[in-house]
């Protein structure tokens, strides 16, 4: 199968909007309220971060979106962060892979050293073990920071990765 990832454009949100509130919803990944509203979910996602991008089928049909933002600002802000959503039907395909190596190499474009995962749930292991297999280390573990819909309380993991080997940083 083909797919590639773009930037986002306009008439994307229908269909990233789709995937983004399935995924929320679960309650089981990520921190967003699982019953955020749309225009919340749009402003995230699209009007926050420094770029987002989308994941497509060959035919064009979105199957994944990422955004990347600086970690912090200032002082920090060479360190960038991506948060990356597959549509649940489109799971298992490499998709999230895929969009992972996409943004290191647009991170590096921009001028990023560095990529964080500030909240990587413990139980979400797929994630876990592809961030590993990525090259992201665990340079910490957040006790009991995620509450999840039905475990409840679970630590998460804070990832990292050097994107660029300069001397300054």
């Amino acid at each position: 199968m083909y797919y590639s990832v773009r930037k986002f454009q306009t008439g994307d949100w229908p269909s990233v909007w789709q995937i983004l509130r399935a995924t929320f919803a679960a309650g089981d990944t990520y921190t967003f309220a699982p019953d955020i509203s749309e225009e919340e979910a749009r402003k995230t996602w699209i009007e926050t971060p420094l770029a987002t991008y989308v994941a497509c089928f060959g035919d064009g049909h979105i199957v994944g979106t990422y955004k990347l933002q600086s970690n912090q600002p200032g002082l920090g802000s060479h360190v960038c962060n991506c948060s990356y959503v597959v549509s649940p039907a489109a799971r298992g395909r490499g998709i999230a892979s895929m969009m992972c190596e996409h943004s290191q190499a647009e991170a590096v474009r921009l001028g990023f050293r560095a990529m964080q995962f500030n909240m990587v749930v413990v139980t979400n292991l797929a994630a876990v073990h592809l961030w590993k297999k990525h090259g992201f280390q665990i340079v910490g573990t957040l006790p009991k920071a995620f509450r999840h819909r039905r475990l409840g309380f679970v630590d998460a993991h804070v990832m990292f990765k050097r994107l660029t080997s300069g001397t300054d940083g």
